[in-house]
């Protein structure tokens, strides 16, 4: 394996662990805080019980975030200093803000962890609320950074040199908003459908306390309408891409050919030696309109994108199917919950209804891991789209390769931990309801 292709892996698995913990940090202290609502406004010391359990677990993630991502944050000096020593000046801005709001979240996590007996009960749900607020912030201003990437601005360049550099310009790139409202949804549908896929587990096990049932119904409630948001900000995102990047957007539809009235592919082999795509479904005009709004617009094609610039189409366009499948699936799920919460009834009370919910637990992250393939791959052979390609941005760095092998032994050994920990969580709680 040579450096480039290792530290482009290490990178790869950084960020796709990383992201998980991301997510969740953003999510999932909404769920405490609403259980916590939930248990002011009717007294069911139930809900305190799962607002108290769902914290814990939100440290825990919180703690192992923080670690991963610092570990991020020195990868791209380590593995990529040509990027940063330009980069960094230009994008420095929000990366601090993140640590803001890092460390707001962090303070507001005390609270919530130990404040109880300490502080008035609508003091404390608030602090629940900063901490979810904090982690959406934290979330959007890294997302920021990497819109940059994705559509450059706040800077000239000439020869090589970076100059009249803007941060505020670079941080509200045309990017940001779009990339931010898709992640942020993302983020709450993959956790929702976990979290709830979890608890659905425990109910099958003849475990049905009430305590699981009400977590899946709170965690279901976040994931189905957050499912429902996704086809909206993913439209949103997908016509950004095709008007700053039309290279993406060729890879993601394997659009080998520019065309008017061009077919929107459902599934389908690409084969980028012969330019085609085998087996797919396709729609005429539907790409054209996602794109452009206009069913008879052109849509640019790889031909005319040089060769040197094309993206990997294949992992591009499997990423891509998968991201849309499943989010469509869940938007499914979702209208099958709402369905029958309008009946009076819950998914949860039929037994193909937790088998759904247990089935579709990996879905949301399966499908937020793909989108950011989407998005990295996507961008390739650029790392500052556009502006620099990746290769010219790679340290000289001897060994990479076991830097790579380091950081897979790291996350798998700190996976076994999280697990550990989550399970004994779950056991706590079964021993206070004798099951």
């Amino acid at each position: 394996m040579d450096d480039f292709l290792a530290a482009r892996l290490q990178m790869a698995f950084s960020l796709g662990w990383h992201i998980v913990f991301a997510c969740i940090g953003m999510a999932m202290p909404f769920f405490m805080a609403y259980a916590e609502w939930k248990w002011m406004k009717t007294g069911d010391i139930l809900y305190m019980d799962l607002a108290k359990s769902w914290s814990k677990g939100v440290a825990i993630f919180f703690a192992v975030g923080a670690v991963s991502g610092t570990l991020l944050s020195f990868e791209l000096g380590l593995l990529w200093p040509e990027f940063m020593e330009h980069a960094g000046p230009i994008i420095g801005m929000p990366f601090s803000l993140e640590g803001t709001a890092f460390f707001l979240e962090a303070i507001a996590l005390g609270v919530f962890l130990y404040g109880w007996d300490r502080v008035s009960p609508r003091i404390h749900w608030i602090s629940g609320l900063v901490v979810g607020v904090s982690g959406i912030f934290s979330g959007i201003f890294v997302v920021a950074a990497n819109g940059w990437m994705n559509s450059p601005t706040g800077f000239e360049y000439a020869n090589g040199v970076f100059s009249n550099i803007d941060p505020v310009h670079a941080m509200f790139n045309e990017a940001w908003i779009p990339q931010a409202l898709h992640m942020t949804f993302a983020a709450f549908a993959s956790t929702g459908f976990a979290v709830a896929g979890i608890h659905a587990v425990y109910i099958m096990r003849n475990k049905k306390i009430r305590f699981h049932y009400e977590a899946a119904k709170i965690a279901l409630l976040f994931g189905c309408i957050a499912a429902f948001a996704m086809p909206v900000t993913g439209d949103i995102a997908a016509k950004s891409v095709a008007e700053r990047q039309p290279a993406k957007l060729a890879a993601m539809e394997a659009h080998f050919h520019t065309e008017e009235k061009a077919s929107l592919i459902i599934g389908g082999i690409p084969d980028e030696e012969n330019k085609e795509v085998n087996y797919a479904i396709e729609i005429p005009g539907a790409l054209s309109f996602l794109a452009h709004g206009n069913f008879n617009e052109e849509v640019i094609g790889l031909d005319r994108i040089p060769e040197e610039e094309h993206p990997p189409v294949t992992i591009t366009h499997f990423a891509f199917q998968i991201m849309v499948g499943f989010g469509m699936l869940m938007m499914l799920i979702g209208v099958v919950y709402f369905w029958k919460r309008w009946k009076g009834k819950s998914i949860l009370d039929y037994k193909w209804g937790l088998w759904t919910i247990v089935l579709a637990m990996p879905i949301g992250f399966v499908a937020l891991e793909a989108g950011w393939i989407v998005t990295e791959v996507g961008r390739q052979p650029w790392i500052i789209y556009g502006i620099m390609k990746t290769k010219d941005a790679l340290t000289s760095m001897p060994g990479i390769q076991y830097s790579l092998l380091t950081v897979m032994v790291v996350y798998t050994f700190l996976t076994s931990v999280i697990i550990w920990l989550m399970r004994r969580q779950i056991t706590s709680i079964h021993k206070k309801y004798g099951v």
